[in-house]
């Protein structure tokens, strides 16, 4: 067991472990990048919203609430369970949106009515795409939400590792570092262009 062979080892079988991430990540971009197209392809033309309930709802909201203690009270009183966000759109509103990677529910509760709203999000292959992109942080309540982000976590890692000894089986052909440093400077020199510009 020398060195070059665990490296050769460890690149192969990295990119076999990574390879669902990398699909993943690559897939998902195109709709970050196309919405128009991705609307066009997934749309079809009927509502994205699904009412599930409207019912009258009385609690306390103050001038400057705890939004995040809102949310926690909105959810147990509608039995929704997971992640969550709280926001608000104007003072006589406050929505609370319960999603997974599958399913989105969105619930608005209108103070000065004192009704409460609850609508599904219809299915899209798009935003099942970009909701798994964009998922990430520890600041989830259960075990598996926390595993996922502990996961991304150890994926970043793998990415490097992937890097690192995809550079150390480069450098270890004389023959081909000339074209390996043209591809270093390229990829480098774009996103440095990128980096300034933007």
């Amino acid at each position: 067991m020398t060195f070059q062979y665990f490296n050769r080892r460890l690149h192969l079988y990295l990119a076999m472990f990574l390879m669902p991430w990398f699909f993943m990540y690559g897939l998902s971009s195109y709709p970050f990048s196309h919405p128009k197209v991705t609307e066009a392809l997934f749309d079809d033309g009927t509502s994205m919203w699904i009412p599930r309930f409207e019912r009258p709802y009385d609690i306390d909201v103050p001038a400057q609430p705890d939004l995040k203690q809102i949310g926690a009270r909105i959810m147990r009183d509608t039995g929704l369970e997971g992640s969550y966000g709280t926001y608000r759109d104007n003072p006589k509103v406050v929505n609370v949106y319960n999603y997974t990677f599958w399913k989105s529910t969105r619930v608005t509760y209108f103070i000065d009515k004192k009704l409460l709203r609850a609508e599904d999000r219809r299915f899209r292959w798009d935003q099942f795409l970009t909701g798994m992109h964009a998922r990430g942080g520890y600041d989830h309540p259960t075990f598996l939400e926390k595993a996922w982000a502990f996961t991304v976590d150890v994926i970043c890692v793998g990415f490097l590792l992937w890097i690192a000894s995809g550079l150390i089986m480069w450098w270890q052909l004389p023959s081909h570092r000339g074209w390996g440093w043209l591809a270093i400077a390229g990829g480098l020199g774009l996103f440095v262009v990128f980096l300034v510009g933007l």
